[in-house]
């Protein structure tokens, strides 16, 4: 344990160093000022190995009704600027970050419907491991790349999983909030056991909470049936672009525990390579 303690010690270095040298930026129309939104939403979307293909479907399915939706539309029209700029990727590990929808304004229904028939379109990817600290750097670079600029900056994390790659979760997402990001989670719980099972946490919910959000408004949403995944993504993204902060349901239904083990992922990882499992069945 002491040898891994010292390995995320020096990995959190490399962090700070690799994160340091560059500040967030933004960027500019063609007449040099940055385009206003409302908003700048990030959806950093898990397609793992441990996501099903039905999850996947599900998952992609949602976001694109949620943007067809009146109430969705009628949020984004009536807020202060009445448009948000919105971007979709997929991740995995480290290495897989899979643009789907590039930078879009959204400013009313035909816009909002061009968005979610570009997410319907494109073919789902899948990856082994699961980096959400990749993710949230991904996502970070992105901002600095948008051409609008947004009166908050939101990344929206959706995943099955701990994180059991790349840099430990916990001081990316103090570095994102700190340069003030808002990190909001929707936390699938659908599948528990089965292929990739060894690397499901029952309270994931609470990883989320103590490990992954993080900044003002930050919530997450648990997502324990499938039936309610749309209406879950309906949800958070309401409120997203509303900018509010809705009561949080654990999906236990009891109060908060001891916090999460943030390094979960990482100690599981780290079993699993010691018991000599089948390397390429990683979720």
């Amino acid at each position: 344990m002491q040898q891994f303690r010292m390995r995320s010690v020096s990995t959190l270095f490399a962090l700070v160093i690799a994160l340091a040298v560059c500040t967030p930026g933004i960027g500019f129309a063609q007449d040099g000022k940055p385009q206003p939104v409302d908003v700048e939403l990030v959806l950093a979307v898990d397609v793992s190995w441990s996501m099903d293909a039905d999850e996947q479907r599900l998952q992609r399915d949602g976001y694109a009704a949620a943007f067809r939706d009146p109430l969705i539309i009628q949020a984004i029209v009536e807020g202060g600027w009445g448009a948000i700029s919105v971007t979709y990727f997929e991740w995995a590990g480290t290495q897989y970050h899979r643009m789907i929808v590039p930078w879009t304004v959204i400013k009313n229904a035909q816009t909002a419907r061009a968005f979610a028939d570009k997410l319907v379109r494109e073919p789902i990817g899948r990856l082994r491991r699961t980096s959400i600290s990749g993710a949230m750097v991904a996502a970070r670079d992105l901002f600095k790349r948008n051409p609008f600029k947004g009166l908050r900056r939101v990344i929206d994390i959706s995943g099955d999983g701990a994180n059991n790659e790349g840099f430990p979760v916990e001081p990316v997402r103090d570095i994102l909030v700190n340069e003030g990001t808002t990190i909001n989670g929707l936390p699938i719980m659908i599948k528990r056991g089965g292929p990739g099972s060894f690397f499901s946490i029952a309270n994931l919910d609470e990883y989320y909470r103590d490990c992954v959000i993080g900044g003002t408004g930050a919530f997450f949403i648990p997502v324990t049936d499938k039936r309610r995944f749309t209406a879950a993504i309906r949800r958070k993204l309401l409120l997203e672009i509303a900018g509010r902060q809705p009561r949080i349901i654990f999906a236990q239904s009891k109060p908060p525990g001891p916090r999460a083990d943030c390094l979960i992922g990482e100690k599981r990882w780290r079993e699993w390579q010691e018991r000599g499992e089948n390397y390429f069945m990683v979720p």
